[in-house]
């Protein structure tokens, strides 16, 4: 059975360079009221390796440390229905976006936007893109998914394609 799921508030300050985009949390994160919150998640670690903090540090501790880099963290979509947490099970007509105009209006220095996974890339570019003042134009860069159902690339690799994130801030 699909439920309507409503995803959290974007992480940020108005002085983010970089926003790191999912499609909506899974039902772990859900549950716990965090981003990335599921313990084979990648994204933490990845971003502890390359922001140099310890991984052990408590949920508001680690949005901080986001907060300090300049990093902003949101989803793409404000709610959607999904029965599981893949966004395979995403059903598109239920679709509906943050709203990234007055987003972008508050953040006026971010300088790339990443997406965490191919998802929340194809529904911004379907759903987000073309409504966007045509003078905002950050990079946009795809990058691997870090949910544990992206097994097929090592986490080594994807700390690796994640680094590019350190040429933005």
């Amino acid at each position: 059975m699909t439920e309507l799921l409503n995803g959290f508030s974007a992480i940020s300050n108005g002085h983010a360079r970089v926003l790191i985009l999912g499609s909506m949390p899974g039902k772990r994160s859900l549950q716990l009221q965090q981003y990335y919150a599921h313990p084979r998640n990648l994204f933490w670690p990845i971003m502890a390796d390359l922001l140099e903090f310890p991984e052990s540090l408590e949920y508001d501790q680690r949005t901080e440390q986001l907060i300090k880099k300049r990093i902003a963290l949101w989803d793409v979509l404000q709610n959607c229905e999904r029965e599981s947490s893949l966004d395979s099970d995403i059903k598109s007509h239920t679709i509906k976006p943050n709203d990234f105009r007055q987003f972008f209006n508050a953040h006026g220095a971010i300088r790339a936007i990443l997406f965490n996974g191919k998802k929340s890339e194809e529904i911004f570019n379907r759903h987000v893109k073309q409504t966007l003042d045509n003078s905002f134009n950050p990079d946009y860069l795809a990058m691997p998914s870090t949910s544990p159902a992206n097994a097929a690339i090592s986490k080594k690799e994807k700390i690796r394609r994640w680094s590019v994130l350190l040429n933005y801030l």
